[in-house]
């Protein structure tokens, strides 16, 4: 049978990547005996209890509103913000069953519900808050799912931005650049709820569940240099001496020039020394 790794490729290899069903892959990290059958069932189900409701032909805008009134009023969905940083909120699974999730996440349950009703929503990630934006509009919508589905307009992005950089250091903004603002494909969506998931797990000291989640990361970012020298690191802590070294070779290959090429190098001498185990 094949395993986590390997499904999740072959997923994101296809034409045309599912994102529900890849998302729940990613799940089976916390449930590695998930069926997704029951999740799909209730992506299918939300969308029916909708369908009545949508008229013919409404503009884009008035449908996804709808919507979002639906999903995050009706049926009870919300951002928590009690426990952000339960691993929970990033599987679709449980925010299905639990009825509460992170930003990206009940994007992910915006977009499919949506895409089972005809109204295509895209996926934005916009830094430190993903939304979602309505295709077709006739003026630039984006959706914040973590607060109930409202719309941000320009001077409250630009606010996110500016309180954004003075926490992180970054660079002052004056506008909201365009970039900010694309769509994100469905490998970008999957890439940031796994990175999501690697820092709340490498936080915990949850070295597996870590390795799994930048292992599947690296199956979207393979020449990630930063990735695979987190792999390394992760297969270190496990005991895992041989990956380990595998992996830091790997890095060097990808960086020759890295800041830690020397400390690196090093490293890999040290591991020579340690029992052989497998992984």
């Amino acid at each position: 049978m094949p395993g986590l790794r390997e499904r999740f490729t072959n997923l994101i290899a296809a034409p045309s990547c599912n994102l529900a069903v890849a998302a729940l892959e990613i799940a089976r990290i916390g449930h590695p005996d998930l069926d997704p059958a029951p999740s799909l069932q209730a992506l299918d189900v939300l969308a029916a209890g909708l369908r009545p409701r949508l008229a013919a032909g409404s503009p884009p805008d008035e449908a996804a509103r709808l919507l979002a009134r639906y999903l995050f009023e009706e049926c009870g969905f919300r951002g928590n913000r009690a426990d952000y940083y339960d691993p929970r909120n990033s599987f679709l699974n449980d925010v299905l069953d639990r009825r509460t999730g992170i930003p990206i996440s009940l994007s992910v349950l915006a977009i499919e519900v949506g895409r089972r009703l005809g109204i295509q929503l895209d996926g934005v990630g916009f830094p430190g808050h993903f939304l979602v934006r309505v295709t077709g509009a006739p003026d630039l919508l984006l959706l914040d799912c973590f607060d109930g589905g409202s719309p941000v307009d320009h001077d409250a992005l630009l606010a996110r931005l500016r309180a954004l950089a003075d926490t992180s250091g970054g660079p002052e903004f004056d506008h909201v650049p365009p970039r900010f603002l694309e769509p994100t494909a469905a490998p970008g969506i999957l890439a940031r709820m796994l990175r999501n998931l690697l820092r709340i797990y490498v936080e915990r000291d949850e070295h597996e569940h870590a390795l799994a989640a930048v292992d599947l990361l690296l199956v979207l970012t393979p020449r990630s240099a930063e990735d695979v020298r987190t792999r390394a690191r992760l297969y270190e802590k496990l005991e895992c001496f041989a990956s380990a070294a595998d992996d830091l070779r790997r890095y060097l290959a990808l960086a020759p020039q890295a800041e830690d090429a020397i400390a690196v190098r090093e490293q890999l001498g040290r591991l020579a020394d340690e029992a052989p185990t497998l992984h």
